[in-house]
This record gives structure tokens, C-alpha cells and sequence, in this order.
């Protein structure tokens, strides 16, 4: 298993898009990663747009970027939520100071436009918010999986299997 011994964070708000949350965790887990979910709160069960539920781990606050080998933030609704707490902003500036593997996918390019990561940076995500994104100070590009870096990019379900197999490599790398 490639990422056998890495630990993921994946941030989980209600009305995130089941598919973009489910996938990538599945995939980690069966390439060996071990992923936890962080939410507003610990051990709350978080309902995904299509009901979907998710139960988080830990709380935002509780997550210490130190222990992770990557992040992930799914899209759907979520995103707009998400990025509301200073906790999750900081864990993404981190993560990025520290050239750690991060995945997006089209509506979570929000909390990193919050998290002031973005200038100068190749990215996708939905077309929804690629004027936010580019007002960000990215450079958007609409394919289904821009590596840029440790930044990884997508924009929609039918583009999880190529987000997935480039956000993988990514992580061997690290």
C-alpha cells in the first residue's frame, strides 16, 4: 500500500458534497492512509447534501497540523461554512508553509481563498467560484485535476478518479 504509516485531515461540515468527501477518504484509507475527520465539533454526526452523514473525530481546534501528512477539504456547501473558523485557516496556512499535500475540489477552493493561500497559484474547481478564485490571485484552469506544488485541484465528481490518483502521487512524494 503506498501511503501505508500517513496520517490525513479532512475537514467535514454539514451539506458537504457526499461524493468529494467519500471517495477521497476511501481511497486514502485503501492505499493505507489512516484519515480523520475534523469538524465544528467532536463526535458529531455532519449531514452530507444527498444525506450522506459523517461523524468527525476531533473539532477544528482540536486538529494539530503538526500530526498530519496532508489535508483535504471537500466541496458541496460545506466550504462556505468552513472557512468561517480561525482554527481551519490556520491549519491550511501551515499546511502550506510546510509544503504539505493539500486536496480541494470544487466549492472547498473557498476556504483557501480565506486562508489568503492562493496568489500566484495554479488551480481548478467548480466554474461556480473560478471568479473568486482568480479575484484570489490563482491562475484558473478548467481541467479535471491541476498539481500545483503540494496543491492539489479539482473540480467536480466526475473528476474524483484523476484528483485521486495525481493527489496520491503527490502524497508518495512527500
Amino acid at each position: 500500500m503506498k501511503l501505508t504509516g500517513k496520517k490525513v485531515l479532512s475537514f467535514v461540515h454539514h451539506e458537504f458534497e457526499d461524493l468529494e468527501l467519500w471517495y477521497p477518504i476511501l481511497r486514502l484509507r485503501e492505499e493505507g492512509a489512516e484519515v480523520e475527520l475534523a469538524g465544528e465539533e467532536a463526535g458529531v454526526e455532519y449531514i452530507g447534501k444527498y444525506g450522506v452523514p459523517a461523524t468527525s473525530d476531533l473539532s477544528y481546534g482540536e486538529a494539530l497540523a503538526k500530526e498530519y501528512d496532508a489535508l483535504l477539504v471537500p466541496g458541496g456547501w460545506a466550504p462556505d461554512k468552513i472557512r468561517r473558523f480561525p482554527e481551519v485557516l490556520e491549519m491550511v496556512c501551515h499546511m502550506d508553509d510546510q509544503k504539505k499535500p493539500i486536496g480541494q475540489i470544487c466549492h472547498a477552493g473557498w476556504v483557501l481563498i480565506s486562508a489568503n493561500i492562493l496568489k500566484g497559484r495554479k488551480v481548478t474547481s467548480t466554474p461556480g467560484i473560478k471568479d473568486d478564485m482568480v479575484n484570489a490571485g490563482a491562475e484558473w484552469l478548467d481541467e479535471p485535476v491541476v498539481v500545483d506544488g503540494h496543491l492539489v485541484s479539482s473540480r467536480r465528481p466526475p473528476d474524483l478518479p484523476d484528483y485521486l490518483r495525481e493527489f496520491i502521487k503527490v502524497m508518495e512524494k512527500s
